[in-house]
């Protein structure tokens, strides 16, 4: 099964969707990548994740002009701009989904502030994602 997630700039939804959806099946090829993607994955994406028991302080933002002629099972976007710009792919893709969620990096404020919102949308990620891997993937 051939997952790919998709946000604008792949530095954090995409990456921590990419990260639970890996640790709950091993034998997924899950890949993640951006239509404008970062330099690097967002340090506090790192914190909250590896918080939750998940490590992707090994991940790095791609291109996803990389992936536009490969098969996939699922291209999920998690992100509206991401949604909007999706390019057309010209290999097979059985499904394509959008499920959003709000940029924890806009969030402004007190250190503790914006650590909350990163967590929120971390924990909106995995239950949604946990959901998507139960009815999508593994009741097949």
């Amino acid at each position: 099964m051939r997952v790919l997630i998709l946000c604008t700039g792949n530095s954090c939804r995409s990456q921590m969707a990419h990260g639970f959806l890996q640790s709950f099946d091993k034998r997924l090829d899950v890949h993640s990548a951006g239509t404008r993607p970062a330099a690097h994955v967002n340090s506090k994406a790192v914190e909250v994740m590896m918080e939750a028991g998940v490590d992707i302080s090994a991940h790095t933002p791609k291109s996803v002009d990389i992936y536009l002629n490969e098969p996939w099972d699922y291209v999920i976007t998690v992100c509206g701009g991401a949604n909007e710009t999706c390019p057309m792919f010209t290999g097979e893709v059985g499904k394509r989904l959008h499920i959003g969620f709000d940029d924890p990096s806009d969030a402004v404020g007190s250190d503790e502030f914006v650590m909350s919102e990163f967590r929120r949308v971390r924990d909106e990620i995995k239950e949604c994602f946990e959901r998507f891997y139960t009815a999508a993937i593994a009741a097949k």
